[in-house]
């Protein structure tokens, strides 16, 4: 009998110091696991420093190493999702490069996956090597999306966790181009189960994900998981409505009983910039998600494929899902679409 096969995907940008640091751990892990074939897939996210060639050392001494290269930075969320098309069978374990994330804690979720559980994803109980004002607005974030979207997205948890194959082949039937993976992940549902651990600082370095970009991560969080905030600007265009009917009610009945003595100049400008203000915001929300419509209707790939080397191991077939690839020779391949 063949042994599950768990591949650990590990999507990098700009990783060159960390990832020596990583692999013997991660390697270390896999070894120990009795009747599991550990593989390890890099996912090199158009670095511009020495992370492929980094990558490529691994994968020459090690057997179980394969790599991925797109063509250019699609984002982490591309880049994962070309990890999770590139393993052809088995358990996939997603990793963070920085080591953030303990790779040592690899056969906890493994034994909870051999209790029949499909998605086990590990809960910060600490955050080392951040700050507070960081901290602050994960939670912040985490709450928020938790109470606005009515797909199940548990707080304080990240992209650490073990995924079935059947959940794999799950999400590999999600194309959509604007992808909040932490939501998808609770979108296709299947036995979910929780791994609280103590998330460490960085092996080195400095985050790639800086509050701009964290900014924009958590708006592509609400507006890919939920529609409140277009229900919340109805609900105040409609208070707004009402507090200037009532208040035109009381200009006139003013008039009448006392005359116009003069306009009162302060309260027409408060009130047309308070309407003003409440209609760009609207307008702003709609032209959010209209304009993910947009991207959703040009049908590009996700991610474009420059180079592909598959770990040195029998039983490697290669059955991507979406985007250009290339295999070991670097002959140009269309990977198979999914409907």
């Amino acid at each position: 009998m063949t042994s599950p096969r768990l591949t650990v995907v590990v999507a990098a940008h700009n990783e060159a110091l960390a990832l020596p640091m990583l692999h013997p751990r991660l390697r270390a892990v896999l070894a120990g696991l009795e009747g599991i074939d550990g593989r390890v897939l890099y996912v090199d996210d158009g670095s511009t420093d020495t992370t492929w060639a980094v990558m490529q050392a691994l994968a020459a001494a090690d057997s179980c190493v394969g790599v991925l290269r797109l063509s250019r930075n699609f984002g982490k969320e591309a880049a994962l999702t070309a990890g999770l098309d590139f393993v052809d069978d088995g358990a996939v374990m997603i990793l963070d490069a920085d080591g953030q994330d303990p790779p040592e804690l690899i056969p906890e979720f493994v034994a909870l996956w051999q209790q029949g559980y499909d998605n086990v994803y590990g809960t910060r109980l600490a955050r080392d090597g951040e700050s507070w004002l960081k901290r602050s607005t994960a939670k912040a974030f985490y709450r928020v999306i938790g109470r606005l979207s009515k797909t199940p997205i548990p707080a304080d948890t990240g992209d650490f966790r073990l995924l079935s194959p059947r959940a794999v082949q799950a999400l590999g039937q999600l194309r959509e181009r604007h992808r909040f993976m932490k939501g998808l992940f609770g979108w296709v549902g299947f036995r979910r189960k929780a791994l609280p651990y103590h998330r460490h600082a960085r092996l080195v370095g400095e985050s790639k994900f800086g509050f701009w970009r964290l900014w924009n991560f958590a708006l592509e969080g609400i507006t890919g998981f939920s529609t409140a905030p277009l229900r919340v600007t109805t609900y105040l265009g409609l208070a707004a409505a009402t507090f200037a009917f009532v208040f035109a009610l009381v200009v006139v009945s003013k008039a009448a009983l006392y005359g116009d003595r003069v306009a009162g100049w302060p309260t027409m400008m408060a009130v047309i910039l308070f309407l003003g203000g409440i209609q760009l915001i609207a307008l702003g929300l709609i032209g959010e998600y209209l304009g993910r419509l947009y991207e959703e209707s040009k049908q590009r790939p996700l991610y474009l494929i420059d180079t592909w080397q598959a770990p040195f191991v029998a039983d490697s077939a290669l059955h991507p899902i979406g985007g250009e690839q290339r295999d070991d020779h670097g002959t140009a391949a269309v990977g198979r679409q999914v409907p």
